[in-house]
C-alpha cells in the first residue's frame, strides 16, 4: 500500500511559476513510477508528467513540454512538478499518481494509488 500527499497549489497569475510536491508512505517508494495528472472542471481527468523508477527517465503530455520538470527524491520519498510559465488552460486539480512498474504509463486507468489532489489557479 502507498499513501500519496499532494500540496503546493494555489493562486497564481498567468506567467508565474509554481512548485507541486507530492510525499509518499509505504513501501518501496522507489520502485514506483511516479505521475502527475490534471483534471479541470468539467473534463476528464489528463496525463501531465511521468518519470521512470528503474532510470529516471521522464516523459510530458504536450501541452506542458518545456514548461514543467517532472523529478523525484527517493531517499525522501518526493516527486515533485515545477511549474513554469503558467497559463490560465493549467488551471486544474492536480493528481499525484504511483504505478508498480518500470515501463512508464500516462493512462490514468494504468495507475496503482492516487492522491487527492491539490488545486492549482491561474488568473488571467
Amino acid at each position: 500500500q502507498v499513501q500519496l500527499v499532494e500540496s503546493g497549489g494555489g493562486l497564481v497569475q498567468a506567467g508565474d511559476s509554481l512548485r507541486l510536491s507530492c510525499t509518499a508512505s509505504g513501501r518501496a517508494f522507489s520502485r514506483y513510477g511516479m505521475n502527475w495528472f490534471r483534471q479541470a472542471p468539467g473534463k476528464e481527468r489528463e496525463f501531465v508528467a511521468t518519470i521512470s523508477w528503474s532510470d529516471d527517465s521522464t516523459y510530458y503530455a504536450d501541452s506542458v513540454k518545456g514548461r514543467f520538470t517532472i523529478s523525484r527524491d527517493n531517499a525522501k520519498n518526493t516527486v515533485d512538478l515545477q511549474m513554469n510559465s503558467l497559463k490560465p488552460e493549467d488551471t486544474a486539480v492536480y493528481y499525484c499518481a504511483a504505478v508498480h512498474t518500470a515501463v512508464l504509463v500516462t493512462a490514468p486507468g494504468g495507475m496503482d494509488y492516487w492522491g487527492k489532489g491539490t488545486l492549482v489557479t491561474v488568473s488571467s
